[in-house]
């Protein structure tokens, strides 16, 4: 029977999500803060609320009475999901992993103090007096950031006393939700970074996609890249981490799990339950199922055999210029395509800000090409998208 799915959030991982359930022949409620966000635009209905007022999911969720919650963002008001789950409401993956997860606070202390598991050391902060304490205790280098943030916004690299008070400014004010407090970290001199793809089944075993590496630029993810250079060890204790974290979490559905490789080793980082922005590059056909495709199997409970790599890909964002209320243009899609094993994907983001991922360009070849002719064919076909402010 069809399912009637509740998303909340609406981007453009929402997006490739719910094409993905629509191809599965599901009913699709895509919620987010603003109207016509990118997910809005291929579901079966939307609300348009702010979800970091509980009166407000509380009434979408009994209008529309769904089988299932997919939350997608941070902003909100996650304490709800445990009351619908007693309401017999499914919360993907689960109530508790939603209100650890949406936190850095909860899933840092459960990785390093519950689970044990290789961490930057890290304190937090919710005064200036805490977080100058904070500082001093971690020592410089060290890592800024909301507890309660994504895609890189409030994060800041600390080296200085001057770039400290900045860190403090922007932390407190850039993250989501109602939330001042920040995580003071480490800084790991890692030698690379990956995501890696963990997806846990109703009635399955935990599956791992081919690791994935990406780089950042302001804190955010500008490309990535599939299969990663791990190795045989590195990779054991990443899944090894990634299973033990998933598995404390509970619940169905793909995790994005970050990790530092380091010349000591490997250091968990962050974990998200969804889609992950680096995954964007299951979608250049590495893989026999997109992140997306996956995500939406484990939600239905759908068995999925195996995950196998097909190809070798790169992505790499196209980004607004800067902020416009109007709904933008693109050039240079046709100049881009011209190019073999590439692609595009315009999000559809009615409005624009400055750096805003508006799309992304994709390219693949067979497996064993190497990484960086893949990533310059990516980043090429981007640099070609010129988004046209009106």
């Amino acid at each position: 029977m069809a399912k009637k799915i509740l998303l909340l959030g609406s981007g453009e991982l929402g997006k490739e999500f719910v094409i993905a359930l629509k191809r599965l022949g599901h009913y699709v409620i895509a919620t987010d803060s603003y109207n016509d966000a990118p997910a809005q635009q291929v579901a079966d209905e939307r609300e348009v609320i702010d979800m970091l007022d509980g009166a407000s999911l509380d009434r979408i969720v009994a209008k529309h009475k769904p089988d299932i919650i997919v939350p997608e963002i941070e902003a909100i008001r996650t304490e709800r999901f445990y009351e619908y789950e007693k309401q017999g409401y499914q919360v993907i993956p689960s109530a508790r992993a939603a209100n650890f997860t949406m936190n850095r606070k909860a899933i840092r202390d459960l990785a390093a103090k519950e689970l044990g598991l290789r961490t930057a050391k890290y304190a937090y902060a919710k005064t200036k007096e805490e977080f100058d304490a904070a500082i001093k205790a971690i020592g410089f280098p060290c890592v800024v950031k909301p507890l309660m943030s994504s895609s890189g916004k409030g994060q800041s690299t600390v080296k200085t006393e001057a770039d400290a008070a900045k860190a403090w400014e922007y932390g407190t004010t850039k993250g989501r939700g109602d939330l001042i407090e920040v995580i003071v970290e480490e800084f790991i001199p890692f030698e690379s970074e990956i995501t890696l793809l963990t997806i846990t089944q109703r009635n399955g075993k935990t599956l791992f996609c081919p690791p994935i590496g990406h780089r950042q630029e302001r804190g955010d993810y500008m490309e990535s890249w599939q299969p990663a250079a791990i190795s045989a060890s590195q990779l054991r204790d990443a899944e090894e981490m990634a299973g033990k974290v998933t598995a404390a979490l509970t619940g169905f559905g793909i995790w994005g799990v970050e990790f530092f490789l380091a010349k000591d080793g490997v250091y968990f980082s962050e974990l998200s339950p969804r889609p992950h922005d680096t995954g964007m590059v299951t979608l250049a056909l590495t893989q026999n199922l997109s992140e997306f495709e996956l995500h939406a199997r484990a939600v239905l409970g759908l068995p999925i055999p195996e995950i196998t790599l097909e190809h070798a890909g790169a992505s790499a964002v196209i980004l607004a210029p800067d902020e416009s209320k109007n709904i933008p243009e693109y050039m240079g899609i046709e100049e881009a395509l011209t190019t073999a094993k590439t692609d595009i994907r315009i999000f559809g983001k009615p409005t624009t800000r400055k750096y805003r991922r508006m799309g992304v360009a994709l390219a693949y070849d067979a497996v064993g090409t190497p990484t960086d002719t893949l990533r310059n064919r990516a980043k090429a076909a981007a640099e070609k998208v010129k988004v046209v402010l009106k």
